[in-house]
């Protein structure tokens, strides 16, 4: 098979044009064998040029031996005259030879002048593969450099021919760098941002299309989900579909950040909250307010809600409780007192993300659904994970994106520490995402932080949580622009890009494995990892 240059092409969603240019690289990519390469720009690269990758030219393919041959694609009708085959547009018609024989001389030309390389042959094909080229002697093109509708299934055939395989040599490294540069195949990240997130929306969507097919009563569906499987998509589906029957929903998580995420974007009509937040509902079911003054205000907030019998006012008819691996036994009881005797229940969990090491909750006679592919994160993050997870744990690598270097800095001291982080966020911004797509998360938490306190890095203004909440009870936060949070507050969240810093431990135990497996799965596209000097390494090397 050959390798496909940007991958994730995939899992575009694509109609018209794009849709034609996806089903030709389907043809190439299992049609040519390994060694051939095929540059191309189907989804988020060359925005401006549309699909093709330079002037006309839509795909580029280069041998085992660096020969390259360039493609046109014209899908459609076309139309033959003394003076050549026309692609009539809008704005009128083009002579197809001409601009084919222009960009092959363009790029021959800049090919040439490239130093410390030696003559590189250039080929080409004009593909039509809807129309049955007549007059192939009047086309302006060489016959056998003319693929049309009668001759589709035979492209890989008459690609290997134009550029046999040849052994592999120095020479395919300089074309292969050559397009690089030339074509930039570089995205423009605000698109590719966007794109990316509806990528990962669609293609994740397969965890709520699955839940949704499952028919037993009572409905109790135990989901453990890797990160970046659709648990949060599950849950929000779950969750609309019950406002739009006419019920309620509760939806209950452990952590804050992620409970006021979902809150935020949830529909009016049910009740999103942290398990701590709920049970302070239940004390204020009888008049009474949790004491915050108290050290143990916590856990005394747990067992008196548990001693109050649940109102019908705090009963609802869905019940969604998400990161379940943040959970005891003692308050999945509480929990499920609000569930209906009829309540649609889903638990949703993955034991990889268990940073506060809870002992798996008893869920006996549920319907168990497993959910191993990690379509958010980079597929090069998620092998680069691999050795972290234990034997019994299987994470599939599905994401749209590819490849993305995952960048490291090593640090030695607080000081290195604060400067590296700066230049990882100038790294972000300088490879063309937002301040708003990037997110520093820390590696400790925030009281043990010598970075999360800080509410400037340089240049970047620093937006973080002070500790305190508004008479809302919404927590407050400094005044900035990039979000910086610690892994516990961050978990169950994204980011495009992700900056994982102050990563300091002495040895890959359990709960270090578990870090940084959450750490890593946040970024959806870049990941820099700050890393101390001290720490091990070995899994870096995967």
């Amino acid at each position: 098979m050959a390798r496909i240059v940007p991958d994730g092409w995939r899992e575009v969603s694509a109609t018209g044009a794009a849709q034609r240019e996806i089903e030709t690289l389907a043809l190439l990519a299992r049609g040519l064998p390994e060694g051939y390469t095929v540059y191309h720009a189907v989804h988020w690269t060359n925005v401006e040029q549309g699909f093709s990758i330079y002037g006309d030219i839509d795909f580029a393919v280069v041998s085992p031996a660096g020969e390259l041959l360039l493609i046109e694609q014209q899908a459609g009708f076309l139309e033959e005259t003394p003076e050549g085959i026309f692609k009539k547009y809008p704005d009128g018609a083009k002579n197809v030879r001409v601009q084919l024989a222009r960009q092959v001389s363009v790029l021959q030309s800049r090919l040439s002048k490239r130093p410390n390389i030696g003559p590189v042959r250039v080929e080409y094909l004009l593909y039509c593969p809807d129309y049955l080229v007549r007059f192939p002697d009047t086309a302006g093109l060489a016959p056998e450099r003319i693929v049309d509708a009668d001759r589709r299934d035979q492209l890989c055939a008459i690609i290997q021919a134009a550029i046999p395989p040849g052994p592999p040599n120095g020479q395919g490294a300089h074309v292969h760098r050559f397009l690089s540069d030339v074509i930039q195949l570089h995205p423009d990240t605000s698109v590719m941002v966007g794109r990316a997130q509806a990528m990962v929306t669609r293609i994740s969507g397969g965890l709520t299309h699955w839940a949704h097919q499952l028919e037993f009563d009572p409905f109790r569906l135990h989901v453990i989900g890797t990160a970046g499987s659709g648990k949060t998509l599950l849950a929000q589906a779950e969750y609309r579909d019950a406002i739009d029957a006419g019920k309620r929903p509760l939806y209950v998580c452990f952590n804050r950040p992620l409970a006021d995420h979902f809150a935020e974007v949830a529909p009016e009509g049910g009740m999103a909250c942290t398990f701590h937040t709920l049970c302070g509902a239940m004390l204020r079911t009888i008049g009474t307010q949790a004491d915050f003054s108290r050290a143990s205000v916590f856990d005394d907030l747990v067992e008196q809600a548990a001693t109050i019998p649940v109102p019908p006012s705090m009963i609802f008819d869905t019940v969604i409780v998400d990161e379940g691996q943040d959970f005891t036994d003692h308050w999945r009881d509480i929990v499920l007192r609000h569930a209906a005797p009829d309540a649609r229940i889903v638990w949703l969990e993955d034991p990889m993300q268990n940073l506060y090491d809870k002992p798996p909750v008893q869920l006996p006679k549920w319907v168990t659904l497993h959910a191993t592919a990690n379509y958010r994160s980079p597929r090069s993050v998620v092998k680069l994970l691999q050795n972290l997870l234990p034997d019994t744990v299987t994470v599939e690598p599905c994401g749209p994106i590819a490849t993305s270097d995952v960048e490291v800095m090593v640090y030695d001291d607080t000081a290195q520490l604060i400067d590296h982080t700066k230049k990882a966020i100038s790294h972000c911004l300088a490879a063309g995402f937002k301040r708003s797509d990037i997110a520093v998360i820390g590696f400790r938490g925030r009281e043990q932080s010598a970075l999360l306190r800080q509410s400037q890095l340089g240049p970047h203004a620093m937006r973080t949580f002070t500790g305190t909440y508004d008479l809302f009870g919404k927590p407050e936060f400094s005044e900035g622009d990039v979000l910086m949070e610690s892994i516990y507050r961050f978990k169950g969240q994204a980011a495009a890009a992700v900056v994982f810093t102050e990563i300091d431990f002495e040895a890959l135990d359990t709960k270090t494995k578990r870090k940084l497996f959450v750490g890593a799965t946040r970024a959806m596209i870049k990941l820099v990892l700050v890393v101390s000097k001290r720490s091990p390494k070995d899994w870096l090397d995967s």
